[in-house]
């Protein structure tokens, strides 16, 4: 694992300990010696868990689509910043360069991002672990729905045990250590 990517709020929500999560994450990040990879906005979520890693002395790579990158939101002290055509693009190229994902508050981009790649995980389009940092349980309501999923019959549960889950990011980051992913056929038999 040399990258991870972070999908978060561009906003900070209304809670400090958000903000001092991000902070937490990206510099548990550097001081792994591992890069980062984000959604390149210097504002909220995003700008803390960047400045953080920063600090720390990570590789820190923003992907941001063109009409936010106009809108003036990127980052600009960063190692790269990716400038891409759409948000379609911006994460193909995130799932292509990280080699894990973690989830932390955020709202609609966040849980479209952290859907989509446990969706590939799932269907064997990456072998990569995916986790929730779940800070003051903001996650617990979406992992009662995946664990509904299951019940019902939707979502084998091997699949639902790919996505770690920590209230603490050095935690987290010590679950992906060894992960090997699930072989198991995304679809029910009859």
């Amino acid at each position: 694992m040399k990258r991870v990517c972070v999908f978060c709020g561009s906003n900070p929500g209304h809670e400090p300990r958000f903000l001092e999560a991000a902070t937490r994450l990206g510099a548990e990040i550097g001081s792994r010696g591992l890069g980062l990879v984000f959604g390149g906005a210097k504002l909220g979520m995003m700008g803390a868990v960047a400045d953080a890693a920063l600090s720390s002395g990570s590789e820190v790579i923003g992907v941001i689509p063109e009409d936010l990158h106009r809108k003036g939101i990127s980052h600009s002290g960063l190692t790269e910043l990716v400038v891409l055509p759409s948000m379609h693009e911006r994460k193909a190229y995130q799932a292509e360069i990280g080699d894990a994902f973690i989830a932390m508050p955020g709202g609609l981009g966040t849980l479209d991002e952290i859907a989509e790649i446990l969706t590939w995980a799932q269907l064997g389009l990456h072998l990569k672990p995916c986790g929730l940092l779940n800070v003051n349980g903001y996650f617990d309501e979406l992992l009662r729905f995946f664990d509904s999923s299951v019940g019902h019959g939707f979502l084998k549960p091997e699949h639902r045990e790919m996505l770690f889950v920590h209230p603490e990011p050095d935690q987290l980051l010590n679950a992906f250590r060894g992960y090997q992913a699930p072989t198991v056929n995304k679809w029910f038999k009859k």
